[in-house]
């Protein structure tokens, strides 16, 4: 009895293009017809749907940005009547507006089939038992795990975040294969199975991880602690359905996108043209089949470049590297996305507290994720506030941010000025190469 497959059933390039020829037609006529926003700009930009022949067209189709999504609130861009919407998700981290995405029954299909694609490409089946250690709830992580891992026929263990000695219990009685995380989750685990002296009575072969950049080294490291696991790194945004978008293949050396959802453009950010196979630049995503909320060269500020020439596995899918960084301040940090915009709203908030701060990311020496963020005090504010002010500062950020840096509150004048922008973020946590 043959296992389902949920890879595509092109058996050439020019099948693969006919196919991305009808899904872009069907998109700029579906975001035409059913959003006002994207009408506007499709007619700002002069472009009908009737105008789109070939997949050349795709340059002359104006831009979508986050922007658009923040500016839409509460439900932006949606090209679907309301009540054809079966569920909304959020991205997050940033204070201000969220941006909330809505999905139709056929998105959430859609997304858990080629999220189901891409176990299938890490080698996970039915025989495999899954324990999903990412956010559930308002965030795409995991309901996409999930429900994909249920659609591919495999034991999903819904643990969530966090709760080690649930996660090692679970480990330990349960005997899961795969370990489903972000990469300073796995590495957490890794050290907890190590500290713990359990690493004889798990099973774990595989991790797959999301969410946010890991280096060669943290990579090798989760491995040798789980006794040689194998690593897949799996790329994916909300506004892309979430997780899932394409995974790491077998021969670890790339990143397989699913271009028969979407078309993947690598633009230079500052001149917005193509850049050669092989160069880094922007990546620019437009889909070919969502409904509720399509995307028209959406730029998702991630820097990758596509890697031509078919794959040493011998899958048609095209590739593009692991994500090299981003175009904008945005850094992730334990997975949650954060603009320094939004340390500053908060700052600011605070009277006591002047207007000079630094993120200061690093990683300790077991290569957790650390955050210290210096503020200055402000100039009439007495230094027996500092221990009051830091806590204040710790909590506000944890309840608005959901992240628990550590806090140095220093005496005004304490941080450096410049006539020129201030640098606020200084990240070394990435010494080695990602690739």
């Amino acid at each position: 009895m043959s296992m389902k497959t949920f890879m595509p059933t092109f058996e050439n390039e020019t099948q693969l293009r006919d196919h991305q020829l009808r899904g872009l037609k069907w998109t700029v006529a579906h975001a035409y017809q059913g959003s006002p926003a994207y009408r506007a700009k499709l007619d700002a930009a002069g472009i009908r749907p009737s105008d789109i022949h070939s997949l050349a067209d795709l340059v002359r189709l104006p831009f979508t940005t986050a922007d658009d999504l923040r500016n839409g609130y509460p439900l932006p861009l949606v090209s679907v009547p309301l009540e054809k919407v079966v569920r909304v998700h959020s991205s997050s981290g940033t204070t201000g507006t969220r941006k909330n995405l809505c999905y139709t029954q056929r998105d959430i299909d859609d997304w858990t089939h080629f999220f189901a694609r891409a176990y299938e490409m890490a080698g996970v089946t039915c025989h495999d038992r899954v324990q999903i250690a990412v956010g559930y709830g308002i965030w795409t992580a995991g309901a996409g795990f999930q429900t994909a891992c249920e659609k591919i026929g495999a034991m999903a263990l819904p643990l969530g975040p966090g709760n080690v000695d649930l996660q090692c219990q679970f480990l330990v009685d349960l005997q899961p294969t795969v370990l489903c995380c972000t990469a300073s989750m796995g590495l957490l685990m890794a050290e907890e199975v190590n500290r713990r002296g359990i690493g004889d009575r798990i099973a774990l072969k595989k991790i797959i991880y999301g969410s946010e950049r890991s280096s060669v080294s943290m990579r090798q490291k989760i491995s040798e602690l789980l006794g040689g696991a194998e690593l897949f790194d799996i790329p994916g945004l909300t506004e892309l359905y979430g997780p899932g978008t394409g995974i790491e293949c077998p021969d670890h050396d790339c990143i397989h996108y699913w271009s028969d959802y979407y078309l993947l453009e690598i633009l230079d950010p500052n001149t917005l043209e193509p850049v050669g196979d092989g160069e880094w630049g922007e990546m620019v995503v437009t889909t070919l089949c969502k409904e509720a909320v399509p995307l028209i060269r959406y730029r998702t500020r991630d820097i990758t470049r596509i890697l031509p020439g078919p794959c040493t596995c011998g899958s048609i899918l095209p590739r593009h590297s692991r994500i090299l960084g981003r175009t904008d301040d945005m850094f992730k940090f334990r997975a949650v996305n954060i603009y320094p915009s939004s340390i500053d709203s908060i700052i600011s908030e605070n009277k006591e507290l002047g207007s000079e701060y630094q993120i200061h990311l690093s990683r300790d020496e077991a290569l957790r994720d650390q955050m210290i963020l210096k503020v200055e005090r402000a100039e009439t504010v007495a230094e027996s506030q500092t221990e009051r002010l830091a806590q204040v500062l710790i909590s506000t950020v944890k309840k608005k941010l959901m992240i628990t840096p550590e806090v140095q509150i220093v005496a005004y004048g304490a941080l450096p000025r410049s006539e020129r922008k201030s640098q606020r973020v200084f990240d070394t946590r990435i010494q080695d190469s990602i690739l």
